[in-house]
């Protein structure tokens, strides 16, 4: 083997080693681990946020942990791979992304923001035991024991209109399309007295439907509502990144970047979306972007642990390239 393809080789086995795929099969037990921290909006620690992690390669795989005091969290003995971390607390709507784990690397913080669920509705709410039961089964996957739940507690708060959201997701999940589509509508046609929340809501139910529609490959409409939740909370750098990660997740690499930078656009000094973007430019083997954009990423966060791999993946994509 030359010293050029040496040097290409080495540099794939980094990329893979980057984008946390499953070199060794370990049906999702392993060494890896991960941890991070869960806010709220303002950037206040939400202690007691249950933490979920399901393997997406055998879905009965699961672990789970819970926030300190401060916010943060941790969990081990991971295999390499995709993992659905799902994240809730109660006052809030339920978070969910996907995650990719290495057990040859240290894997970046996970850092989550969730957004309250009308707090001040939820506090004295009766029966508010079902709401949290809704919660907890829809981090099981039991969607219409959740739905049953979450319907139950309507039917005791018709005002708390919210709880829409929480069937909307449980709909798409299931890929019942038009349910979803009216649980979320009931989301865009109530307002509330808080203008910002009711606006982020809005965005939220928006982005909702577009995931939907991009569950069933309907990429037209997806996009069409992709674009609203945007248009609706332009500077929302988080629902940005958010859709991002939804166009990433499907391999829609095109779209990502578009929201990607998007983020960036909105939060310059924000290392997480041009981290995203160069992985984004590495799967579409677009090295002189994928530079680009790590190179900003190491401005951003010259001293993290994941820096060290970011350097290494710049400089023998350098070498490869002849940049």
């Amino acid at each position: 083997m030359n010293n050029k393809k040496a040097t290409l080789f080495f540099c794939l086995i980094m990329v893979i080693l980057l984008l946390g795929s499953p070199v060794f099969p370990q049906a999702g037990r392993g060494r890896g681990r991960i941890g991070g921290n869960v806010t709220d909006e303002s950037g206040n620690a939400i202690a007691s946020a249950k933490i979920t992690l399901q393997f997406l390669e055998d879905e009965t795989i699961t672990r789970e942990a819970e926030t300190n005091k401060k916010g943060k969290w941790k969990i081990g003995g991971l295999g390499s791979g995709r993992w659905r971390a799902m994240v809730s607390a109660q006052g809030f709507i339920p978070y969910e992304k996907i995650i990719k784990i290495s057990q040859l690397d240290k894997n970046p913080s996970v850092d989550i923001v969730l957004i309250e669920a009308e707090e001040q509705l939820f506090e004295d709410a009766p029966e508010m035991q079902l709401f949290s039961k809704g919660n907890e089964l829809f981090e099981e996957e039991k969607f219409e024991d959740a739905i049953a739940s979450y319907q139950e507690f309507l039917e005791k708060n018709p005002e708390i209109y919210q709880v829409h959201f929480n069937l909307g997701n449980c709909y798409k999940e299931m890929g019942n399309v038009e349910q979803a589509l009216k649980e979320y509508q009931i989301i865009l046609e109530k307002p509330t007295d808080d203008e910002s929340k009711d606006r982020k809501l809005k965005a939220k139910a928006l982005a909702g439907i577009g995931e939907t529609y991009l569950k069933k490959d309907d990429l037209d409409s997806a996009q069409n509502y992709l674009r609203q939740s945007l248009e609706l909370s332009p500077e929302d750098e988080i629902l940005a990144y958010n859709v991002g990660e939804i166009y990433f997740s499907h391999q829609r690499l095109e779209e990502a970047i578009e929201y990607f930078i998007l983020a960036a656009v909105i939060k310059p000094d924000w290392s997480e979306p041009y981290y995203k973007l160069g992985l984004v430019y590495l799967n579409k083997t677009d090295n002189a972007n994928a530079i680009e954009n790590l190179e900003k990423f190491l401005e951003l966060e010259p001293d993290s642990e994941r820096s060290a791999n970011v350097k290494n993946i710049i400089e023998y994509l350098k070498k490869d390239g002849g940049i």
